[in-house]
């Protein structure tokens, strides 16, 4: 039986112009110009005798051909990438990579690195930050630990860690923080509240379980990114809104306050691995995390009690 296949290039170009629907975005994706790709699918559709993309305006469209080729170029081209990110990563001096978003690597992570390498030596951990979207199925990363809601995907190991807990914050050396501290939640409705871009709907959903109406909340100075947020509160520019496990050193501190406590949201922190990867130090640095959020979460809970038993404005009609 022939084993034969179509040129390899000719089959990545494919791959990734149906992956991203896109041949332009294929090119970019390939470092190779737009005219090389389409010259490559024309070359495969020419060898196979069928038509893998239909014109659709000014962009292309998988036919039916084009879908059966695409889901098993997917497939194998991911189990290539699994497999060599597994040799990879079984090599005997391979360190453990953690994707992390760069705001809890900065707020919470780092200042537990040391104990963490000092519990856990055997893990060689390397930590890889981002603040945008972090894909934990990316090659080259052992596992991610991010805030996410349920339901958790089917390829994916996920160990919950900790409930994810917001709350508002502020400085001791905002002007208006003792006025501020004593005050019911509505006292808020007046504020310029700071917020972040990565995190739309953190003060709508506080305000919602705080019984405000969140088309009444005022936003004053908004920041790209999460920690440039925090630092903006910390330095006393007004209120801001986090996760509790990313202002837990602030608090103990004194640098921030959090007088309306903090409430819980369906996310929930966990540590996200590939399941195809079945690393046993996943396990190990999942229950070490899982030790160390825990007296935060105990904290959660009594400062949600404390917002619960706060006064707060009657709800709307």
């Amino acid at each position: 039986m022939s084993r034969d296949l179509p040129p390899l290039n000719a089959l990545r170009a494919f791959e990734a112009a149906a992956r991203l629907q896109s041949i332009s975005r294929a090119g970019a994706e390939l470092h190779v110009t737009h005219g090389a790709i389409s010259r490559q699918i024309r070359a495969l559709e020419e060898q196979l005798g069928v038509s893998l993309f239909d014109k659709d305006g000014r962009g292309v469209k998988l036919t039916g051909a084009g879908v059966r080729l695409r889901d098993a170029a997917s497939d194998a081209f991911e189990r290539l990438r699994g497999a060599c990110a597994e040799l990879k990563r079984h090599q005997a001096d391979a360190p453990f990579v953690l994707g992390c978003p760069g705001s809890l690597l900065a707020r919470w992570f780092i200042p537990r690195l040391d104990r963490l390498n000092r519990a856990l030596p055997e893990l060689r951990l390397q930590l890889s930050s981002s603040e945008g979207d972090l894909d934990p199925r990316r090659p080259g990363v052992d596992a991610t630990l991010l805030f996410a809601e349920k339901p958790w995907p089917a390829d994916m190991q996920v160990f919950e860690l900790a409930a994810e807990c917001i709350g508002p914050v502020l400085s001791p050396r905002y002007a208006r923080s003792a006025e501020l501290s004593g005050a019911a939640p509505d006292a808020l409705l007046s504020e310029a509240l700071l917020h972040t871009a990565s995190r739309p709907q953190a003060w709508p959903n506080w305000a919602a379980a705080n019984g405000l109406p969140p088309t009444a909340l005022r936003y004053g100075q908004g920041f790209e990114h999460l920690y440039y947020l925090l630092e903006a509160a910390v330095a006393g520019l007004g209120v801001a809104i986090a996760p509790q496990q990313l202002v837990a050193d602030d608090l103990a501190a004194g640098r921030l306050i959090a007088p309306w406590g903090f409430v819980e949201t369906p996310a929930r922190l966990a540590l996200w691995v590939p399941a195809r990867h079945n690393d046993p130090r996943a396990e190990r640095l999942a229950a070490w995390l899982r030790a160390q959020l825990r007296p935060a979460s105990e904290a959660d809970l009594r400062s949600k009690k404390r917002a619960q038993d706060a006064p707060m404005l009657p709800k709307s009609p």
